[in-house]
């Protein structure tokens, strides 16, 4: 049994192997580090967590809105009797749709295990799409107003080509023909 005080030249060898190789390690651990900090620091991506953010909380705005604020009303002024969402249509009737006199609600229905065509939720996220979509277009137009970055581009179709062509252009990118009517007058 060899002393384990004596030197041995092997054993060095493989300790120092191991200590390159935890080096190496060491090293190719902080270069993955320092990559992802550079990319999650960077500033598109930082802008894009800061729009992502904003716009999940302008969606719950705009959803409460459209559910809780919007659409009781318009419930009230039609003759629904109930909220929008709870508007539904029974296309298959569950086990026990007789039993209860019918369906009085969606969760009802569902849990009835009858086929629901919900009409009054289709309803309610095309007014919350809507209203996203104004208010998204409205803040657009507001940015634009106070800033020099247009973010609504303003389109005309080109007469030649019918396409649709940037209101500022002098020529048509597909069609190459001028705008202002140049060719026509070289006729």
């Amino acid at each position: 049994m060899p002393n384990p005080w004596d030197f041995n030249e092997e054993a060095a060898q493989t300790e120092e192997e191991q200590q390159t190789l935890l080096e190496e390690g060491e090293q190719k651990a902080q270069r993955i580090f320092s990559g992802f900090i550079d990319f999650a620091f960077s500033g598109n991506i930082l802008e894009i967590a800061f729009g992502l953010i904003l716009a999940t909380a302008f969606t719950a705005v705009t959803t409460s809105l459209v559910s809780d604020i919007l659409l009781p009303p318009i419930s009230v002024i039609l003759p629904l009797q109930r909220n929008m969402n709870e508007k539904f249509a029974v296309l298959r009737a569950g086990p026990n749709y007789g039993n209860e006199g019918g369906y009085n609600t969606l969760e009802q229905a569902q849990n009835d295990g009858a086929v629901v065509m919900a009409y009054g939720v289709f309803l309610s996220r095309i007014v919350n799409f809507l209203g996203i979509g104004l208010a998204l277009y409205g803040l657009a137009t507001v940015y634009q107003y106070l800033s020099n970055d247009p973010i609504i581009k303003h389109n005309v179709k080109c007469r030649y080509c019918k396409k649709s062509v940037s209101s500022k252009a002098l020529r048509c990118v597909n069609c190459t023909s001028w705008l202002d009517g140049r060719e026509e007058r070289m006729r």
